[in-house]
């Protein structure tokens, strides 16, 4: 079964700095967890010209940044100035410590992006970041970006995930990566696809839980990326961002969840 994810409802604005933060173990009916299995979050950032988000710490989090639209200018204390854009990306290993600050400057285009939060195998591990050009995309064909340590990907995660993006043109056809024992979580960033006769728009996500195939169809040019996961893999709970003490318990999201379907309920009367 295909669940669907509607836009998130956790929206931080902090001046210049949007925040749209999806959590995939919430799209659960009854979820017991914020993120499922190595996923943690997919948090959708929007940085304006001029924006500096300053020096910070990051600890046990594996954070891939993904951008499509605009340039997010990084700065850390062991590879200095970096620049992230359509055609580069970047993998934050953060382990037991990393600092980092992220900015854009008044002449740069608006910042659209994703930061994706991976819990790592262990804790403490080795900080490290990683950087480079992307593999060459082609319309309507997935581009696998991010996988596990010693595998195929051109960059890597300290976990058991996968991490794909595609461009998929009005009317185009694509089959979703599969890889047997592995859970698949997407995000739609633009347009809409049709899936399982369900339409995800911008901002939806999807969980499939069971081993099937399954294929999107664009109904508008689309841009989104796919995850394939261990949801039974050893993960550690403690990173900064991934894990935070702020993120509302699996009871109180049981009760949202709980009240949204019955104003839907209301409102369909």
């Amino acid at each position: 079964m295909l669940l669907k994810g509607e836009r998130t409802f956790v929206v931080r604005d902090m001046g210049g700095f949007v925040a749209h933060i999806n959590m995939p173990g919430w799209v659960n009916p009854k979820p017991r967890d914020h993120g499922h299995g190595p996923l943690a979050m997919v948090v959708e950032s929007i940085l304006h010209p001029g924006r500096l988000i300053a020096m910070h710490e990051h600890r046990n989090d594996e954070i891939i940044s993904w951008v499509p639209e605009g340039v997010m200018r990084h700065e850390d204390r062991s590879k200095g100035r970096l620049v992230c854009d359509g055609d580069h990306l970047m993998v934050m290993n953060a382990g037991r410590g990393f600092w980092h600050s992220e900015e854009t400057l008044a002449s740069d285009p608006p910042l659209r992006m994703l930061q994706i939060l991976v819990r790592p195998n262990a804790v403490d591990l080795e900080p490290g970041i990683q950087y480079g050009a992307m593999p060459a995309m082609t319309p309507n064909r997935w581009r696998h970006l991010v996988g596990p340590k010693g595998g195929d990907a051109p960059f890597f995660v300290r976990n058991r995930i996968d991490f794909f993006d595609i461009r998929l043109e009005a009317g185009g056809r694509a089959e979703f990566p599969f890889k047997q024992g592995c859970d698949l979580y997407f995000y739609v960033f633009s347009g809409a696809v049709l899936a399982a006769g369900q339409t995800f728009g911008e901002g939806e996500q999807g969980l499939l839980l069971s081993e099937e195939r399954l294929t999107a169809e664009a109904t508008s040019d689309c841009v989104m990326v796919a995850f394939l996961l261990d949801h039974r893999a050893p993960v550690t709970r403690q990173g900064t961002v991934a894990d935070n003490r702020k993120i509302p318990p699996p009871v109180v999201i049981r009760l949202v969840k709980r009240w949204q379907g019955l104003k839907r309920l209301w409102r369909g009367r």
